[in-house]
């Protein structure tokens, strides 16, 4: 079975996507993809005020997201493995919650355009967990950023993110329920995923970690 060469990892904000998409990167001798967050010159300013700096922050995102995928792209894709922690796609769902009727229709329009360029990954990797867990591993790594965050909003992005992946078919997909798993200390339940990760190659799949299973 000929392995993935392109795996993006997904999920909501503190879900985990950084930390599993560089241990793979690691671990499957491939580059990774990292989303250019801290970049974001309008990202502060969203937290401190969503409404007014909402279509800023998201054509920023868009753009930035677009001109790296290319560059890369460009370049060798079938030559290593990529993994990626974000799925180009995502944006879509932070536009949806923060942009009013007129700004996302403008901001449709351009993804429109963009979208049909990027290239679709060979697996999906979709972190779940419960938004306390969200809000903990937020506060843990301490973001100067993201601490005027509301939860309201963690809680509707997480569901946001539930409702896309429920319908999601585009790619194989690994729905992983990471809330009572700690990516940061990789041990044999880690390992055990990042098996399941390499192997998975068609279809939806759910996947949770063995001190979860009933």
């Amino acid at each position: 079975m000929e392995r993935a060469r392109y795996i993006v990892v997904e999920g909501p904000i503190g879900a985990g996507k950084s930390t599993l998409a560089t241990l793979l990167a690691e671990r499957m001798g491939g580059r990774l993809l990292a989303e250019p967050v801290e970049e974001n010159p309008f990202l502060a300013s969203f937290y401190e005020d969503p409404k007014k700096h909402a279509f800023q922050t998201q054509l920023f995102f868009l753009l930035s997201r677009f001109q790296q995928q290319q560059q890369l792209f460009q370049q060798d894709l079938f030559s290593q493995v990529t993994v990626s922690d974000y799925l180009f796609a995502k944006d879509r769902i932070f536009a949806s919650l923060t942009l009013e009727p007129a700004e996302l229709a403008l901001y449709e329009r351009v993804y429109e355009l963009l979208g049909p360029r990027v290239v679709k990954p060979d697996l999906v990797v979709y972190l779940q967990a419960r938004v306390d867990v969200l809000q903990a591993r937020i506060k843990k790594r301490g973001r100067d950023f993201e601490r005027a965050m509301d939860p309201a909003y963690l809680e509707a992005l997480s569901k946001a993110y539930g409702d896309h992946f429920f319908h999601y078919d585009e790619t194989p997909l690994l729905v992983v329920n990471v809330s009572d798993l700690d990516l940061t200390a990789p041990g044999e339940e880690v390992e055990h995923l990042l098996s399941v990760i390499r192997k998975h190659r068609k279809g939806t799949q759910h996947y949770l970690p063995m001190g979860t299973r009933a």
